[in-house]
């Protein structure tokens, strides 16, 4: 896993991404330290002449509030290697879900009109709520606003982060939510702007959203790509369930626990891509 690595994988999609490139990644909550590491990722991020794009979150933290999240970025060193983007700083905006299971618009961070594509760069790791985070969650959760974050939480019924733990909706409804979410995002920059990355290392059954996350038990499985986010997010799951590593259990319990594949069976039924793949070594 080298920043030499990224780039091949990158280039062994053969697709080049056009006009204002959106890279969207996880900055990291103030004292994890599991985020993709901007000196990983900076060669890629300047190939593509990327721009760095976050939303702020809808739980109390050093995210939550622009001038805050602007802090940790800097302190996360993301704004040293390329510019950054907060999409919500200023304003949000609705883009349609034609095709969905709860929702019928996604909310997200108003600056992403001004991107024409995108590469969805993912670490991989376990989730409190969602079981694991990949392509499909860092593309649904990711891109939306705050408010838009409640609104798939709560599989459509609100948008009030105030209360967005109290409106949760039921697990199946928001993993469903999730695709809805992805579904929107698909069709604003359609497929062929799109790309997709994801870092499988430090896997911690913690997403880099919890601020002290607890140690990795399994060892790094490596880097995946693709042009479609079901098949991805579905070989790293099977990456993990089929790895010799003894310390994979607490992930795989974090995984199962949550009905976190289920994500990538609604993707699948909405028809964002399919979850067979063929896996292809670059080594």
């Amino acid at each position: 896993i080298t920043p030499e690595s990224l780039l091949r994988i990158y280039n062994a999609l053969g697709r080049d991404l056009k006009g204002k490139v959106a890279v969207k990644i996880s900055t990291g909550e103030a004292g994890n330290e599991n985020y993709l590491q901007p000196s990983l990722i900076a060669p890629l991020v300047r190939q593509l002449n990327g721009t760095i794009v976050e939303c702020c979150t809808a739980y109390e933290g050093k995210r939550m509030d622009p001038k805050d999240h602007w802090q940790t970025i800097r302190e996360h060193g993301f704004s040293a290697i390329a510019p950054c983007d907060i999409l919500d700083e200023r304003d949000e905006m609705e883009i349609p879900v034609e095709v969905g299971y709860h929702l019928s618009t996604n909310i997200v961070g108003k600056h992403l009109k001004h991107y024409d594509s995108a590469l969805v760069l993912s670490h991989f790791k376990g989730h409190p709520m969602g079981g694991f985070g990949g392509a499909l969650k860092n593309m649904s959760i990711g891109f939306a606003s705050s408010r838009g974050k409640a609104h798939i939480h709560s599989a459509g019924k609100s948008d009030d982060v105030a209360t967005i733990w109290q409106n949760c909706a039921p697990q199946d409804d928001f993993l469903e939510a999730m695709a809805d979410a992805c579904s929107g995002i698909i069709d604003f920059f359609q497929p062929e702007n799109l790309l997709y990355i994801s870092v499988a290392n430090r896997l911690s059954v913690d997403c880099d959203c919890v601020e002290h996350p607890e140690e990795p038990k399994m060892a790094d499985l490596g880097i995946f790509a693709s042009t479609d986010p079901v098949a991805l997010d579905r070989a790293c799951y099977d990456a993990v369930k089929n790895s010799n590593d003894p310390g994979k259990a607490d992930l795989i319990q974090r995984m199962d626990s949550r009905h976190a594949l289920h994500i990538v069976e609604a993707a699948e039924h909405l028809g964002l891509g399919t979850d067979q793949y063929e896996l292809i070594s670059l080594d």
